[in-house]
């Protein structure tokens, strides 16, 4: 089987998965919740108007800071909201079956038995982070 053909499958496979299609679900969800997308649109706005005041030649740090509480008020905001918790949720369930894919690739690549290879608790996904999967 040609491999490019096989990561195709697999691509297909992943995207008829439920958790795959819950997370698309929680996405619709998070794009229609209006109070979401405004804070989401605040959060940004600050983030700009910060940049913009540590760009200047003559920082205002009273400015700075009270930008920051903003910010960290709304991030809050947003990461406590129903929706976006619910999609962080199966957010973490796909990025979790993602690092145990590519931990099977990995894997394979250096020689050992697709078959054989388990699930690494801990594993990031990042082999320069890792001391190895073995």
């Amino acid at each position: 089987m040609d491999v490019i053909l096989a990561a195709r499958q697999l691509g297909k496979a992943i995207q008829q998965d439920e958790r795959y299609l819950l997370l698309r679900a929680r996405e619709q969800q998070n794009d229609n919740d209006q109070q979401l997308q405004k804070l989401i649109g605040d959060f940004n706005l600050k983030r700009i108007d910060l940049n913009n005041e540590l760009n200047k030649e003559q920082k205002d740090q009273e400015a700075i800071n009270r930008l920051n509480d903003e910010i960290k008020e709304i991030y809050g905001q947003v990461m406590s909201n129903e929706n976006m918790a619910n999609y962080n949720q199966v957010k973490n369930e796909i990025d979790s079956l993602m690092n145990f894919i590519m931990q099977i690739l990995r894997g394979s690549v250096n020689g050992e038995d697709p078959d054989l290879i388990e699930e690494q608790a801990n594993c990031t996904g990042s082999c320069s982070s890792c001391g190895g999967c073995h």
